[in-house]
């Protein structure tokens, strides 16, 4: 498929018509409030962009369950959210959210198909990006790397997803046309070294993208009071992602951390807001508000039982509790909540 085809996760697996993406948005002005609460949570639209069947290999993997989530087993603890189905539903609808929230687009980077021969996807979770990066690249071979083997069982041709760390020693002496890493926040302990490797591994010319966030909420109003649930279960969790030494803020560093490596050309940096919940005017942040809001939604839990009770110490008992608040705050409504998406491209030079 390409950027403009979406399908829905409902039970029939309905095939969305293509849509144009919507008018340029300017993501530096503050964004005009337009809500009296969210109503039911329920209504809110479940906008996944795949109904593809996983191949959840446990029979290979003896993968562990803890606070009634399953996590990956190869290298073990090394990624602190879920694998199991509740958090890849999740994660397509974080694709479709970064798809959005960028412009209806799976990369910025300017990139072309007659010079992009071999594709890398880092962290690619349920593969849905390599996927739809494989339809519109058909001639060349996509590979997507993560620590989990979750992927589709019915793949293009020209996909290969590998059970990896991309933090160990990189083997393949291969060189890559473009090397993509999006939604690492918690993953990496190491973003200097992790550049590094995928200077060294593209090809003269080749591109790298970065599309993360920058995890600590905000709001351009009074509305986000530092007393409120939501204030209090985010400062903990970056709190806590930063005792782990894995960050949850790589967004904003992330233009930094590639200038820093002195080797790459052409660095570009974009800002792009996303609201939590329906509460802006704009059709645009309206749109991507209301899927930010299912997607947090469905991905507290996974985000928070293993980080609160592993690295903070809470009783499992009370971290639901805290969830309940926050659920409840944010079915209320009136937070002008948000975090930006970041996205970093640049270049190796050529030969």
């Amino acid at each position: 498929m390409d950027d403009s085809t979406r399908q829905s996760g409902n039970a029939v697996g309905t095939t969305v018509a293509p849509v144009d993406p919507p008018p340029a948005v300017d993501h530096d002005a503050e964004i005009e409030p337009e809500d009296e609460g969210f109503g039911d949570l329920d209504s809110i639209p479940d906008d996944r962009m795949s109904s593809y069947t996983r191949s959840i290999t446990s029979s290979v993997f003896d993968y562990p369950v803890e606070y009634g989530r399953r996590y990956h087993a190869y290298r073990q603890g090394t990624y602190a959210f879920p694998n199991d189905e509740p958090e890849l539903n999740r994660l397509d609808l974080a694709h479709i959210l970064m798809f959005k929230s960028i412009g209806y687009r799976l990369y910025l980077a300017p990139i072309r198909p007659e010079t992009t021969q071999r594709i890398l996807d880092i962290g690619t979770g349920t593969g849905i990006w390599a996927i739809q990066m494989a339809d519109k690249f058909p001639h060349a071979e996509v590979i997507g790397t993560d620590l989990s083997a979750v992927q589709p069982e019915w793949l293009p041709s020209n996909v290969k997803f590998i059970v990896d760390d991309v933090e160990s020693a990189w083997i393949d002496p291969k060189k890559y046309d473009y090397i993509f890493v999006r939604y690492m926040l918690v993953s990496i302990a190491d973003w200097p070294r992790l550049i590094s490797n995928i200077y060294d591994h593209l090809a003269p010319g080749g591109y790298a993208e970065f599309q993360d966030m920058d995890g600590l909420y905000y709001a351009d109003d009074a509305t986000y009071p530092p007393s409120s649930s939501l204030f209090r279960w985010n400062a903990r969790f970056v709190d806590a992602c930063e005792a782990m030494g894995r960050t949850a803020r790589p967004g904003p560093r992330l233009e930094s951390w590639v200038r820093a490596h002195g080797g790459f050309r052409g660095v570009t940096h974009k800002r792009f807001k996303a609201p939590i919940g329906p509460w802006a005017r704009d059709p645009h942040f309206k749109d991507v508000g209301a899927l930010n809001l299912r997607q947090l939604l469905e991905g507290l839990e996974g985000f928070s039982l293993k980080v609160f009770c592993g690295v903070l110490g809470w009783e499992e008992g009370d971290v639901r509790d805290l969830l309940e608040r926050v659920r409840a705050e944010l079915g209320e409504g009136g937070m002008h909540v948000m975090f930006d998406h970041h996205v970093v491209y640049a270049q190796k030079p050529g030969l």
